[in-house]
C-alpha cells in the first residue's frame, strides 16, 4: 500500500481517496492493538508466561513498525501479514495457559483481520484461526463451553466478513462511479492526469514512447438539434463502443467533453497512431448510428516529448484537433513538436459529407462543436 501522491490529489482521485481512508483505517488499528497489548507484556511477565510475553513483545513490535512505515514511508510494512500469524499463535496459546482471561482476546484480533487484510486472505486465516481456538477450546474447557466459543467465534468472523465484503463492494462501486462516465462507461476526467502522468514517467524512465489521440465528433449540436438529445446519447454511446472495439487492453478510453473522447496508447509512436486515428474514423463513418444518422468525426494524435508536462502534451494534441476542424473535418491531423510548425495535413478516403449547420435550436448536450 503506497499512498505517496502530490498534496490535494487524494481531493480529485477517487481511488487514492479510497486507499487514504484504508491507510486510516490500518493505521488505527494497529494503534489500539498497540495501546491494548503492550500493558499485557508486564503483566504476563509478572505471572511467569515468559513465552507468551515475548509472543506478545513481538506483536507490539510488529504493530510498532507498521505505525513508522505508514507514517514516514507510506508502505504497509509486510503487507500485514505478521498480524494474523501472531494474533492466532497469542490467543490460542493465551486461551491454553489463561482459559477464558485469554479467549476473550480471540474476538477482537479475529474481526480485525477483515478489516487489515485483502477478503479472500482474511477467510482462509480466519478458517484456520478458529479451528485452533476450536481444538483448544475442547482440550480446555467442557464440551459444552467448547460448542458455545467455536460458534461464537465462527458467527463473529461470518458477520464481519459480510460486512466486510459489502463495504469492499461499495468501495469498488463508488469507485467505478467516479472515475467513469455514467453513459459511455469510458473513463471521465478524474483519471487523466493521473493515467498522462504515468506515461509521461514511463517516457522519461525507460524511452517507452506514447501517443493520445484527441476525437471529437463533427456538428455534433445538429445531431441533437434536430433528432433530440436520446438521439444525441445513444450515438455517443453506440460510437464509443465502436472505438473501444479496436483498442488493445491495455488502451484507455476517456470521455473529456460532451463529444470529445481521449485514448492513451501506451508504447506507441505517433506513427501508429495516426494510422490507429484514421481507422477509428472510418469506423464511425462508415455505417450509420440508429439506422439513419451519419456522423463524422475529426482527430488529432501526439506523442508525448521528453520534459513536458501531461497539460502541455494535451495542448499539443488539443490545438492539431482544432487545425482538423479548421480544414474541413473528418480527418486527422498530427500535433507538431513543441515550436516547431503544424505539419501538412495527408490526404485519406472521406466518408459521405458531414451533417451541415442547421438553424439553431434548444442547447445541445455536451459541449459545443468546435468552429
Amino acid at each position: 500500500m503506497n499512498q505517496s501522491a502530490p498534496p490535494g490529489t487524494a481531493n480529485t482521485n477517487p481511488t487514492l481517496a479510497v486507499l487514504g481512508f484504508r491507510r486510516q483505517l490500518v493505521y488505527h488499528l494497529h494503534f489500539w492493538a498497540f495501546i491494548a497489548v503492550a500493558p499485557l507484556v508486564m503483566v504476563q511477565w509478572q505471572h511467569g508466561n515468559l513465552l507468551l510475553s515475548a509472543l506478545l513483545v513481538f506483536f507490539c513490535a510488529n504493530a510498532a513498525l507498521v505505525l513508522l512505515f505508514l507514517r514516514f514511508r507510506n508502505t504497509y510494512f509486510l503487507k500485514g501479514r505478521l498480524f494474523p500469524l501472531l494474533a492466532v499463535v497469542c490467543a490460542a496459546y493465551s486461551t491454553a495457559i489463561n482459559g477464558h482471561a485469554g479467549l476473550y482476546w480471540a474476538y477482537p484480533a479475529a474481526i480485525a483481520l477483515f478489516f487489515l487484510l485483502p477478503i479472500k486472505e482474511a477467510i482462509v486465516c480466519n478458517v484456520i484461526f478458529v479451528a485452533v481456538m476450536a481444538v483448544v477450546s475442547f482440550l480446555q474447557f467442557p464440551e459444552a463451553d467448547f460448542w458455545r466459543i467455536t460458534f461464537s467465534l465462527g458467527l463473529s468472523c461470518l458477520f464481519a466478513m459480510i460486512f466486510a465484503w459489502l463495504v469492499g463492494r461499495l468501495q469498488q462501486e463508488l469507485t467505478r462511479l467516479a472515475t467513469t462516465d455514467p453513459l459511455t462507461g469510458c473513463l471521465n476526467r478524474s483519471q487523466l492526469a493521473d493515467v498522462l502522468n504515468s506515461q509521461i514517467q514511463m517516457r522519461e524512465r525507460y524511452e517507452r514512447v506514447s501517443s493520445l489521440v484527441l476525437i471529437d465528433l463533427d456538428y455534433f449540436k445538429n445531431i441533437n438539434d434536430q433528432w433530440g438529445h436520446l438521439a444525441g446519447d445513444r450515438v455517443l454511446k453506440e460510437m464509443a463502443g465502436r472505438v473501444r472495439k479496436r483498442l488493445r487492453q491495455n488502451d484507455q478510453l476517456f470521455r473529456i467533453g460532451g463529444e470529445e473522447f481521449m485514448v492513451v496508447l501506451p508504447e506507441t509512436r505517433q506513427k501508429d497512431g495516426h494510422t490507429l486515428a484514421q481507422q477509428l474514423l472510418t469506423s464511425i463513418s462508415a455505417r450509420p448510428f440508429l439506422d439513419d444518422i451519419r456522423v463524422t468525426a475529426s482527430a488529432s494524435i501526439a506523442e508525448v516529448e521528453r520534459g513536458e508536462t501531461w497539460s502541455v502534451w494535451l495542448n499539443r494534441a488539443d490545438q492539431a484537433l482544432y487545425e482538423a476542424k479548421a480544414r474541413g473535418r473528418n480527418q486527422v491531423v498530427l500535433a507538431p513538436a513543441s515550436r516547431q510548425p503544424p505539419m501538412p495535413p495527408e490526404p485519406w478516403q472521406r466518408s459521405p459529407a458531414p451533417l451541415q449547420p442547421v438553424s439553431s435550436g434548444p442547447a445541445a448536450s455536451g459541449t459545443p462543436d468546435t468552429p
